[in-house]
Formats: C-alpha cells, sequence, structure tokens
C-alpha cells in the first residue's frame, strides 16, 4: 500500500506541481489550501507524513502543527517563504521534523522525505534497534519507539525519538551538532546548526525532571551532548 502524504499550501501551482512529483514516485497525495482543511482532513483519515506551509490563510501552520502534534507524532516537513530563522525554529519548537525554504528543490523534497520513511521502515531494524534500554526509570523501546518514564507514556516526534535512541544507544560518547545533524537527518543539512539545540531542547522538557540540572541528556561544553553513562 502506497504511503500517503498530506499536502498543505494556499498555491495552487506549488500543490499541482508537488502532487504530480509525488505521485510519480509511488506516493498517494492529498491536499488542502488551508488549517481548518488540514484538520478536518487529518483528523478525517490516515497520513504517513504531512508537508505543512506555514503561511495559510486562517489557522496557520504553526497552529496546524501544534494541534495534530497533541494527537499524534506523524512526521510534519515545514514549508516557509520566509526566511527569518524564527519561523524555522518556531515549526521545530511546535513538534515538526524538519523545515524547507521556498523556494525549493523538488528532488530534495523527496529526499528528505525518503529519508523520513527509511528511518521508520521495520526492515530497516538492526540487532541494536531492538533492544529495550532502560536508565534509571527511563525506559526506551527501540522496536516499538516507545518511550516511559516512571512507567508514564513520553509523546516524542520522530526525529526526538531518533536523537534520544542515538544518546542512549552510545551513552557517554559526545556527538557535535555537525555529526548530530548528518547521522539523524541523514542527508546534507542545509539549516540552522541551532536546529539541533531546539530538539535537544524539547527532549530534556519531555525526561528531564529539572532542565536546569539534567540527568540524562548532558552538554560538554564547547564540544557537544551526550548521554550520561553513570548508573
Amino acid at each position: 500500500m502506497p504511503k500517503k502524504i498530506l499536502l498543505v499550501d494556499d498555491e495552487p501551482l506549488i500543490l499541482k506541481g508537488l502532487k504530480y512529483s509525488l505521485e510519480q514516485d509511488g506516493y498517494a497525495t492529498d491536499s488542502a489550501m488551508d488549517g481548518e482543511e488540514a484538520l478536518a482532513k487529518f483528523f478525517d483519515g490516515h497520513y504517513d507524513l504531512i508537508l505543512l506551509d506555514v503561511m495559510l490563510p486562517g489557522v496557520d501552520g504553526i497552529e496546524v502543527c501544534q494541534r495534530i502534534r497533541e494527537k499524534s507524532n506523524v512526521p510534519i516537513i515545514m514549508l516557509t517563504a520566509k526566511g527569518e530563522d524564527m519561523d524555522k525554529i518556531l515549526g521545530l519548537e511546535y513538534g515538526a521534523d524538519d523545515y524547507m525554504t521556498k523556494p525549493f528543490n523538488i528532488l530534495e523534497v523527496k529526499a528528505r522525505i525518503k529519508s523520513i520513511f527509511r528511518r521508520s521502515a521495520p526492515a530497516a531494524e538492526t540487532v541494536e534497534e531492538r533492544r529495550i534500554v532502560r536508565v534509571h526509570d527511563l525506559e526506551v523501546n527501540c522496536q516499538s519507539r516507545t518511550v516511559t518514564l516512571g512507567d508514564q507514556p513520553v509523546r516524542l516526534t520522530a526525529k526526538e525519538f531518533d536523537l534520544l535512541q542515538l544518546l542512549i544507544t552510545h551513552r557517554g560518547e559526545v556527538y557535535n551538532r555537525e555529526a548530530l545533524l548528518e547521522t539523524v537527518w541523514k542527508y546534507e543539512y542545509m539549516g540552522d546548526m541551532r536546529t539541533v539545540d531546539v530538539h535537544i531542547r524539547r527532549l530534556r522538557e519531555k525526561i528531564e525532571r529539572d532542565n536546569a540540572r539534567p540527568e540524562f541528556i548532558l552538554t560538554k561544553w564547547g564540544v557537544g551532548y551526550y548521554f550520561t553513562d553513570k548508573d
């Protein structure tokens, strides 16, 4: 069954181009031209990924992303015509997995989509990815891609889980921002290095009891991030 992608943009030509190109690659697509329509279609159907424009009439893309994240961890790629970092970071703050700035290259769009689907494919599992890792009262199930803290479920986006899985399965190993982008995003990423900091901060907010004194994800100042190696 083909992967289904929801395309959300208020520019008909962009929707038409994305729809044609993605369907040529075997994806099924659906489209919406404003935030309300996007939310209605999302909650009434099933989608494997969402391409979501930031600037939409009525309910904007940031709010759409936030409301979807309250119910689902479906991968979301934000599209923005603006060049300001704030729009890009805001999209990530509210749970987007990635962003692209217009005008974009359709080949890069497809590369990023394939990267996301490749990471979530069951056939790509390795022995290590089937492990259940426990540190203190934090449990990460790398097969079901679920996380619990003190027996309470923790909802993570796809990118947040990928980051946590990488760090917790390589405890004590320090990763700089470039290495995290290359390893987790799995393509030549041209965005702001602060994207990593945003994801790390969101991850800490979800699994740390005190962000000022984290016990799991630590910072090696001037170098990068690592998961504690203390039991």
